[in-house]
């Protein structure tokens, strides 16, 4: 592999990591999945790749349907619920401060929940199309559908991730202060005021 194609590759490595995590839910499984990707890339001639971007993209994300297909029968004989494991990735100082709370936002534990409400190919579209940006087009190439079938499978990941989500949001304000009078209620002993919250 030459410097230029090593070079390509780690330019692209946030968004491989990125994609993986947010997909497996687990940092470590996402380090193994680039690595393997590193493997690929470098088995690949560089005169068959034509955008670096896409090709990378592409075997992050058949690798990571690949382990979530088989992670679900492992995942089958666990009898507790499986959690995501949360961690804080690297953020390009060039994104503006509106995606950085966006990012923030994909990154919370509460989201990586929620995406276990969707199978392994809802997910990867809904990841794609929501968070990374990408056309119908290029995730049909991704996967390996059709565009309209992208289509559909992104309805539905948003359909399954919005019956999961609260009726409203509250202010970190309002649930300090709910959690306080509840702290008070139960120190107390003051049954009715714990009724009321």
């Amino acid at each position: 592999m030459s410097s230029a194609e090593a070079t390509q590759f780690e330019a692209h490595r946030p968004l491989m990591l990125s994609i993986a995590y947010r997909m497996l839910g687990s940092a470590t499984e996402a380090e193994d999945i680039v690595q393997e990707a590193y493997l690929r890339y470098q088995a690949t001639p560089a005169a068959e790749i034509v955008s670096h971007r896409a090709f990378l993209s592409t075997i992050v994300t058949r690798l990571c349907l690949n382990q979530l297909q088989s992670a679900q029968a492992q995942r089958e004989a666990y009898i507790g619920p499986w959690l995501p494991e949360p961690v804080l990735t690297g953020v390009d100082e060039r994104f503006a401060p509106t995606q950085h709370a966006e990012l923030h936002e994909s990154l919370a534990l509460a989201f990586l929940v929620l995406l276990e409400q969707l199978s392994p190919v809802e997910r990867a579209v809904f990841l794609l199309r929501e968070v990374f940006d990408y056309d119908y087009a290029e995730i049909a190439v991704i996967l390996g559908k059709t565009e309209p079938a992208c289509r559909q499978l992104f309805s539905r990941a948003k359909r399954h991730i919005a019956a999961g989500r609260p009726r409203f949001t509250s202010s970190p304000e309002a649930q300090r202060e709910i959690f306080t009078q509840f702290l008070r209620a139960t120190e107390q002993g003051e049954l009715d005021g714990l009724m009321q919250l």
